[in-house]
C-alpha cells in the first residue's frame, strides 16, 4: 500500500507538470497591456549556484508554478524589499511542498518495516496537510523578513531625512542634499537609496521621481511622501527643510510607538507562561494532600 501511495503521488505530480507546461494559464488582460507600454523585463530565472539546496532542488518546478501566475503581487513586494529573485522563491516552495508530500509515505514505509501499520488513510491526509503547509511556509517567512526590512528601512529613512535637512541648512541645494545624505550612510536601505538616486542621474531624471517609485516598489508610504515634498522644491522652489525635519520627528515618533506596542505585545504574551507554571506549581504542592484525601475515602 505504501509503495502504491508513493507511486501515486509521484504519477499525479508529474501528470499535473504536464498539463500545466501544455496549456499554462492565461494572463489578464491589465496585465497584456501593461507590458505593452514598459519596457521589456528579463525573465525571473534562478541562475546556477544561487540559494541554498531547496532552491536548487526545486528548480525544475519554478517554471510550473510561475505559469500557474505565482507569486502574486503581495509577495512579489515582498521579494522587492529582500532583494530575492521571485525564481527562488518559487524553487523553495515547490521543494517545500515536495517534502512535506512525501515525508509521511517515508515515514509510514519505514514503520512498515519494523512490523506497525498505519494503513493509508492517515498518510494520506498527513501528505496533503503538510504539502500545503510546506508550500505556504515560505510565503509566510517572507512576509516576517520583508516586514523586519521594511521597518529597518523607515529607521534608515529617519535618519537620511536628517542628513538631507543638515545639508540644505548648510546652503546645498535639494539633489545635492540628497546625494550627499545618501552617500554617507551604510546598509542596505541606504544602498537602495543610492541605487535610486544614481539611476536619476544616469537617466537624466528628477530623482524625487526616482525616489517615489522606489517606494512603491518597497510598499513603504513614507517614501511618497518625501518624493512628494521634494518635488515642490524641485520644481516650484519650495522650501521645505521644516517640511523633512517634521517628517524625521514624525517617523521617529511611529517607530517609538511602533516598538512601545511591541514590547507591550512580548509582555501579555509572557503572562500566559506565567500563569502555567503557578498552575503547576501549585499543582506539584496539592497533589500528595489530594491524593491523601481521595485515598482515605
Amino acid at each position: 500500500m505504501t509503495v502504491a501511495l508513493l507511486l501515486g503521488s509521484g504519477f499525479g505530480l508529474g501528470l499535473a507538470a504536464i498539463v500545466f507546461g501544455l496549456a499554462p494559464a492565461r494572463p489578464p488582460l491589465a496585465a497584456v497591456l501593461a507590458a505593452l507600454t514598459r519596457p521589456p523585463q528579463p525573465a525571473p530565472a534562478l541562475p546556477a549556484g544561487e540559494g541554498g539546496w531547496a532552491a536548487q532542488a526545486g528548480r525544475p518546478f519554478a517554471a510550473v508554478l510561475a505559469g500557474l501566475g505565482l507569486p502574486s503581487d503581495r509577495v512579489r513586494s515582498d521579494l522587492a524589499v529582500l532583494g530575492r529573485p521571485p525564481g527562488r522563491q518559487l524553487a523553495e516552495q515547490a521543494t517545500a511542498a515536495i517534502t512535506g508530500l512525501l515525508l509521511p509515505p517515508a515515514t509510514t514505509a519505514v514503520l512498515a518495516v519494523g512490523g506497525v501499520s498505519l494503513g493509508w488513510q492517515l498518510p494520506a491526509a498527513a501528505s496533503l496537510i503538510l504539502g500545503a503547509a510546506g508550500f505556504m511556509l515560505p510565503d509566510l517567512s517572507v512576509r516576517a523578513e520583508a516586514v523586519r526590512r521594511r521597518d529597518d528601512f523607515r529607521h534608515a529613512l529617519s535618519a537620511f531625512l536628517d542628513l538631507v535637512v543638515i545639508s540644505l541648512a548648510g546652503g546645498a541645494g535639494i539633489e545635492q542634499a540628497l546625494t550627499s545624505a545618501a552617500a554617507v550612510g551604510t546598509g542596505p536601505a541606504f544602498a537602495r537609496l543610492r541605487g535610486a538616486l544614481e539611476a536619476a542621474r544616469i537617466t537624466r531624471q528628477p530623482p524625487w521621481s526616482h525616489l517615489a517609485a522606489l517606494g512603491q516598489q518597497l510598499g513603504v508610504g513614507e517614501m511618497a511622501e518625501l518624493a512628494a515634498s521634494i518635488t515642490l522644491a524641485g520644481t516650484e522652489g519650495a522650501k521645505v527643510k521644516t517640511s523633512l525635519a517634521a517628517k524625521a520627528a514624525t517617523l521617529r515618533a511611529h517607530q517609538l510607538a511602533a516598538a512601545e506596542t511591541q514590547a507591550q505585545a512580548a509582555t501579555e504574551q509572557m503572562s500566559l507562561p506565567l500563569v502555567l507554571l503557578f498552575a503547576a506549581f501549585l499543582l506539584l504542592v496539592g497533589f500528595p494532600a489530594i491524593v491523601h484525601v481521595l485515598t482515605g475515602l
